[in-house]
């Protein structure tokens, strides 16, 4: 009892200082219903925190709220698991994206089923960030996104262009239905690939199942819209690589792809573990690195406040969908994607996380590139 009380009062401290109070009134304070939470959190520090809510031993009215505070006052910077140590040490030596490793995350998140994706990403199945600047609503955001990427890109007739991980084809029906490019997509996850084809019949458009490594053709653009976040740091020099063989001289390479404000070797714990395993987002210094002597960096657009409103639009669509899915998305699925749903939210509207699109020309635009917005 003893332990349990200073491990209460420990964490209690801890929420504190994030304006988080243990059972109070407000919606972003937390209610305890097992008093394991306090020794398991200090024990495993964010891996427990959302192990602790999908096994329903605390729960909160506003979820996004609570996490955005501890976000925001560094609480779990406070507190590590001894594992999360040695996650770093894994992905540093093993390199974990690479061969065979390198399908686990479509394996194991983008093909959990079409039904999900379909309910919670609306319209369009495009799993990244919208672009709100002009839009009202979700669907209307993600055509926004669609068209500036074909903006930036400058896509013309009779292009061709290649979509690394092309997820379930949008962007490749869209550049072909509105600027008549031909395409080619690839991506790890069959789920998708099979979706995708569907989605592209009649267009002149081929969905590869393929890593990104076995490319040696020529485009005239390519494009790669969230796949960057699976590469990994000991990867990115070698995707760059790729990328630059496969583009024409002339050519131009939009990246899209959720960015950290710190350099790190390895992604959070529990994210890792059950929602991206093999994940790793990109720090700035490691993405100029890794593109040095490849690439001229011709813009560099940070719109990643616009992903806290995207993903408040996914929460909302899926949970208004769970009654009608499937029973394999049972409520322990539903609390964990519940928190990650929620905590992506709280890292971009904390500013953590950032989303870019950044647009790489072979030797520059000749008489510089003017971006679009």
């Amino acid at each position: 009892m003893a332990s349990t009380n200073r491990s209460r009062r420990r964490v209690q401290a801890l929420l504190a200082q994030a304006d988080v109070n243990v059972d109070g009134d407000r919606p972003w304070d937390l209610q305890v219903d097992d008093e394991r939470f306090y020794a398991r959190v200090l024990a495993q520090g964010s891996l427990a925190l959302g192990e602790s809510f999908m096994d329903g031993w605390w729960r909160t009215a506003s979820l996004d709220g609570l996490l955005h505070r501890l976000i925001h006052h560094g609480t779990g910077e406070r507190v590590h698991g001894a594992g999360e140590v040695l996650d770093a040490v894994h992905a540093w030596l093993l390199n974990p994206q690479a061969g065979r490793r390198s399908f686990a995350v479509g394996e194991r998140h983008y093909d959990l089923g079409n039904d999900l994706y379909a309910a919670m990403l609306g319209r369009r199945l495009v799993y990244s960030c919208g672009y709100w600047r002009d839009a009202a609503d979700l669907d209307a955001a993600q055509e926004a996104k669609l068209d500036l990427c074909c903006r930036k890109l400058g896509l013309q007739p009779g292009m061709r262009l290649l979509d690394i991980g092309c997820g379930w084809g949008e962007m490749l029906k869209f550049a072909a239905e509105r600027h008549g490019v031909e395409g080619v997509g690839i991506t790890i996850s069959r789920e998708q690939a099979a979706h995708a084809r569907a989605a592209c019949a009649g267009l002149p458009v081929e969905i590869r199942l393929q890593d990104y490594r076995d490319l040696r053709e020529r485009f005239d653009r390519i494009v790669s819209i969230g796949m960057f976040e699976h590469v990994g740091v000991r990867n990115y020099r070698a995707y760059f690589r790729v990328a630059r063989r496969c583009l024409a001289e002339d050519g131009l390479f939009l990246l899209h792809t959720i960015g950290s404000n710190r350099s790190r070797r390895r992604a959070d714990p529990w994210i890792a573990k059950y929602i991206f395993p093999n994940s790793m987002l990109p720090s700035p210094p490691q993405v100029t690195r890794a593109l040095e002597g490849a690439f001229v960096i011709e813009d560099w657009h940070n719109f990643g406040a616009d992903y806290d409103r995207t993903l408040q639009a996914w929460r909302d669509n899926v949970e208004a969908a769970w009654d009608r899915l499937p029973a394999r998305y049972d409520e322990r699925f539903r609390r964990m994607w519940r928190f990650y749903l929620a905590g992506s939210m709280a890292c971009f509207r904390a500013r953590n996380l950032q989303l870019w699109q950044l647009v790489l020309s072979p030797h520059g635009v000749p008489g510089g590139y003017r971006a679009p917005r």
